[in-house]
Parts: structure tokens; C-alpha cells; sequence
């Protein structure tokens, strides 16, 4: 197997977990089970994450939307959920992995919430990887809330309107504390980003695989990684002028 870059490891990845449903339905099971499926996976992906030395990973776990599925598979769910955070507190302690959540706490079970405030505490001053599930996650809310944030400031007199830059509105996003995505990896044959990190988004490397979430293993992260090594990313500009950028930042060239 063809090895990593190791100085072209992206710094941050995100992944849209998609799949569990089909991959139950595939096996005449019910749609939970490929949730408990999805969530040992998911717990794998953070393990070969940290070992990689990959420095932060979301996962976007439960949107806004789902909200909106039967209420019975949405209970079950949440009762995973809170299961697994427990189970896995004392592993992110010893593993020094600093776990954070992005979305709407206020939407969460209380028993949910309570657990998530608890590992937040508990690594908040951990520096190894940083681990983000997004739960109850919209990208256009996080948008709004940033949006009404900023225009309380300027009514407060605390921020000009002329004044606001991108460093502004990251700075009251969901992510502030984390740079933006350098991969997005999307599962089970959909190609959209269904209302994820619509702002960070902006210049991340996305790839798509058929393979559905309770199926994807180290081999096909691994894959996804290598296909991030072979991109060239200009970030608008053309090919000449981020290769000569790159010599300056490393002393190649006279200034």
C-alpha cells in the first residue's frame, strides 16, 4: 500500500457519516443497527485519526433536520449517542483528545446535554487531537447566529459595520477555535454537503466514495488521504503564483 506524505497530512478532517440506513436495509436489519454499526466505526476513524497525527476531525453525527425522522428512531439515537460519551470519556482523557461539540446544545436531551458539557470540561485543557461532533447541526443557523451576534455588537457600538472582515464572522462561528477543513469526505454515493460548515467550507478538498459509513475502514480513509496528496491547492490562484509563494515561504527565492 502506497504510504502518506506525511508533511501533506491534511490538518483537519471532516467527514459526513452517511449510510447507516441503506446499510441496514441491505441486511434486512433494523435502521438502529446500522446506527450501532456506524458509531463503532466512527470510534475506529477517531483512533487511526490520532495516529495518523491528524490534529482536528469533525464528524457530523446529527443535523438540524433529522430532527425530523420517525420520533422513535430519533430516541434511539439519542440514547446511542449518550451511551457511547460516556463509555469514551475516560478513553479522550488518556488519549489527550479535547472533544467539543458544534450545533444546538439547547435542541439535546438533558442527559445529553449533561454529558457534553461534562467531557467538554474534562479535556478542555487536553492539546492532542481535537475531536468535534456536529449534533443538531445547521450551517445556515450557525450562519444566522452569527449574523444576529455581529449586529448586536454594532448596536452596542462595539463593532463598525465597516469594520467587519472574514476574521469578524469567524471569530462568531461554531469553529472559531479551529481552522477550516482541509477535507471533507462524504459517504454512500450522495454528492452534497446537506447544510455542513457552509462557511468553512470555502476551499476544502471534497471526496466522495459509494462506500456506505458501517463499510468505510482505515484502508478507504487512507485512500481518501492519498487522493487529498495528489491535489493542488491554489486557493484562486493560478499554479505559477502558488509555486513561487511556496519557494519564498521556504527561502528558495530572494524577496
Amino acid at each position: 500500500m502506497e504510504k502518506l506524505i506525511a508533511e501533506r497530512l491534511p490538518l483537519h478532517i471532516a467527514i459526513i457519516m452517511d449510510g447507516n440506513g441503506r446499510w441496514a436495509k441491505k441486511r434486512y436489519l433494523n435502521r438502529i443497527n446500522g446506527h450501532r454499526k456506524g458509531i463503532e466505526v466512527a470510534k475506529d476513524m477517531v483512533t487511526f485519526c490520532r495516529e495518523l497525527g491528524i490534529r482536528y476531525l469533525t464528524l457530523y453525527t446529527f443535523s438540524k433536520e433529522n430532527w425530523h425522522r420517525p420520533a422513535q428512531e430519533v430516541d434511539m439515537l439519542m440514547s446511542l449517542l449518550e451511551r457511547h460519551l460516556r463509555s469514551e470519556g475516560d478513553d479522550l482523557v488518556k488519549n489527550n483528545i479535547r472533544f467539543r461539540m458544534i450545533g444546538n446544545l439547547s435542541d439535546l436531551p438533558g442527559k445529553v446535554k449533561d454529558v457534553i458539557v461534562d467531557l467538554e470540561e474534562r479535556t478542555a485543557n487536553n492539546d492532542g487531537m481535537v475531536l468535534q461532533l456536529a449534533l443538531s447541526y445547521s450551517g445556515r443557523e450557525e450562519i444566522v447566529q452569527m449574523c444576529r451576534t455581529i449586529a448586536r455588537k454594532v448596536l452596542e457600538g462595539v463593532i463598525e459595520p465597516d469594520g467587519i472582515t472574514d476574521e469578524t464572522i469567524r471569530r462568531y462561528l461554531y469553529t472559531r477555535d479551529v481552522p477550516d477543513p482541509d477535507l471533507l469526505i462524504r459517504t454512500s454515493g450522495e454528492k452534497r454537503i446537506s447544510n455542513f460548515l457552509l462557511w468553512q467550507l470555502a476551499y476544502t478538498e471534497i471526496y466522495f466514495t459509494d462506500v456506505l459509513w458501517p463499510d468505510f475502514t482505515r484502508a478507504h480513509l487512507m485512500e481518501a488521504i492519498r487522493d487529498f496528496q495528489t491535489r493542488e491547492r491554489r486557493f484562486g490562484l493560478t499554479g505559477e503564483q502558488k509555486s513561487r509563494m511556496e519557494e519564498l515561504s521556504a527561502g528558495s527565492l530572494p524577496y
